[in-house]
């Protein structure tokens, strides 16, 4: 792979990305232990992630499970603080690459869309149509094919090292 795509790894670990990435995991979660712990020597933990990731030497940490029961009983892993300011970094640069694709009336996790805007187009579609159907796809990431995921991600990534590490947080 040329230069071109090189590039694209490159952003992932550029200084302002980490910080924009940090800023972004530690929305919400400010007053968290990790995110404490993380900040009690942010620019030490801030240098080291980017200088793992331009090494490419970055290992992810053990995620922790967890129940929940609001809105339902369900299942969650969680990563570590650390290893959610790389999905962060990671996800600024590839976001944009995949957000044309994605179907008009998706809105979770999403920048201009979210709750509100979802519940307006709900309710839209609700005064137009009588019926309604609610899918939800229970535990979807656990369920799908990582194999397939990660093929259908390199098709529009195209950085191979990029892929790496998309593939190292996936699996």
């Amino acid at each position: 792979m040329g230069k071109t795509y090189y590039a694209l790894y490159e952003k992932i670990y550029n200084p302002l990305n980490i910080w924009w990435a940090y800023k972004g995991a530690a929305k919400g979660k400010r007053y968290t232990p990790a995110v404490a712990a993380f900040e009690y020597d942010l620019e030490k933990n801030l240098i080291g992630i980017e200088e793992e990731l331009r090494r490419e030497t970055y290992q992810l940490g053990g995620y922790h499970s967890f129940e929940i029961d609001k809105p339902k009983r369900r299942l969650v892993n969680a990563a570590p603080f650390r290893d959610r300011v790389v999905h962060h970094a990671l996800m600024n640069v590839i976001e944009p690459l995949f957000e044309r694709q994605f179907v008009f009336d998706s809105y979770a996790n999403r920048k201009g869309k979210g709750t509100h805007a979802a519940l307006h187009r709900a309710t839209y579609f609700l005064r137009r149509y009588p019926y309604v159907m609610h899918l939800d796809v229970r535990q979807f990431f656990p369920s799908v094919d990582h194999e397939i995921l990660i093929s259908i991600l390199s098709r529009t990534i195209g950085d191979e090292q990029a892929m790496k590490l998309a593939q190292k947080i996936i699996s």
